[in-house]
């Protein structure tokens, strides 16, 4: 039984270096699920902070939805992958883009209306950029036995392919002009009636500006205008004095807690420091996996979620003492204590986790980075609480140490 209690203690430990060294340490070059590859929000890292409101009246789910949508189609395709796009009430998208430093840059790349139209000669709109369902770079010839080029293959919706069809038979020979943020970015002319819902943009395109022409279509492809309400600047040097600030804060509660549970409850708070270890590289994995942006609030939220994984071992202890005084042997005081508070534990956490589901389903910027790192980190605390913990403890029991009195208890 010791041998076997001692094993079981071995893995643990396993468990627990392993974790700790891959939450360093990481996968490969790029340092893989470690804290090096936790994507760090705009109050971290620093960068540009950017709120728009849509210019229209009335604006639907559907149109919000495209419109963030495209929003970080264009981000993405600008090379700023860390950056998000979020809905902020009904009229209002704020996109944060981590790491640069001028706005007035990001707003002029990102396009500030980003609303395409299809105009005739005589400056008639023929139809609007929301009425292309799709642009793409494409390589190959465009005339037969012609040399293969790039070029944009547009199509369109039901209803573009019909105006588009009307305004190409109603001007063959003529040119119909592709304008952003009353920019002419191209003039294709008309050969034939396209009715087909499909057509190309030719001209001296490279590969680069092929692609920079669609991407800037399917930007553009917006049922409204946007216009800038804020933008801000996060210094780099701000976000990393947070960062410090937040980890450094981080580490001091986390030692205050192992070290309140290591004098209050001896060996049994030894267990629950070793599965607090545990649950920490656990959140941190979590966090690299999933991509998840950790924010200053979010740090918050893992630091709450550390108190909340020891507050649910404090009420296993106070069980396991009460069964003690009652004159019940360690194991079975462990086995009773164990599942005596476990209702207590799941009601506390599920009526925590409501809460922050409400906070992330309702809430947005840093409220949602504190309410997903809260959630991450109390379905961890309830497994590493449950049944790491109690893996130590018997295992602790198994290889061993039997006296009331190793385990903070005074009993007679």
């Amino acid at each position: 039984m010791k041998i076997k209690g001692r094993l079981m203690l071995l893995l643990m430990l396993i468990v627990a270096l392993g974790l700790s060294t891959l939450t360093y340490y990481g996968v490969g070059k790029d340092k893989r699920l470690s804290v090096n590859d936790i994507k760090q929000g705009l109050d971290l890292s620093g960068g540009v902070d950017i709120v728009y409101q849509a210019d229209k009246e009335t604006v639907t789910d559907e149109e919000m939805s495209a419109a963030i949508s495209l929003l970080q189609g264009r981000l993405d395709w600008s090379g700023w992958t860390e950056a998000e796009a979020a809905r902020e009430g009904a009229k209002r998208i704020r996109v944060q883009i981590p790491g640069v430093e001028d706005a007035e840059e990001a707003i002029q790349e990102i396009g500030q209306t980003a609303q395409l139209l299809f105009a005739d000669e005589e400056g008639n709109i023929v139809l609007t950029g929301d009425m292309v369902k799709n642009a793409t770079k494409q390589v190959g010839a465009t005339t037969s036995g012609g040399a293969s080029q790039p070029y944009v293959a547009l199509e369109f919706t039901e209803e573009g392919k019909q105006l588009f069809a009307q305004a190409t038979a109603e001007n063959i020979g003529k040119k119909i002009m592709i304008v952003m943020d009353d920019e002419v970015i191209s003039a294709p002319g008309v050969q034939e009636e396209i009715s087909d819902g499909k057509a190309i943009i030719t001209g001296n395109f490279t590969g680069e500006s092929a692609e920079n022409l669609a991407a800037l279509i399917r930007a553009g492809s917006l049922p409204f205008n946007l216009t800038v309400l804020q933008m801000e600047n996060v210094g780099a040097r701000l976000g990393a004095d947070a960062l410090s600030t937040g980890i450094l804060s981080g580490m001091v509660g986390v030692v205050l807690v192992i070290l309140y549970m290591l004098f209050t409850y001896k060996a049994l708070g030894f267990a629950a420091d070793w599965a607090l270890i545990i649950y920490i590289a656990l959140n941190l994995t979590v966090l690299s996996l999933f991509h998840i942006t950790l924010t200053l609030p979010g740090i918050a939220g893992i630091v709450l979620s550390i108190g909340m994984a020891v507050d649910a071992n404090v009420i296993i202890f106070e069980r396991i003492k009460e069964e003690l005084i009652l004159g019940k042997t360690l194991r079975s005081a462990v086995k009773i204590g164990f599942s005596r508070a476990l209702p207590a534990i799941v009601d506390g956490n599920v009526t925590t986790l409501i809460a922050a589901a409400v906070l992330f389903f309702l809430g947005s910027g840093t409220i949602k980075g504190f309410a997903t790192t809260l959630i991450i980190g109390i379905i961890l605390s309830m497994f590493t609480a449950l049944f790491v913990t109690r893996v130590i403890v018997n295992s602790m029991i198994q290889a061993g140490f039997h006296n009331p009195k190793n385990y903070g208890f005074r009993v007679k």
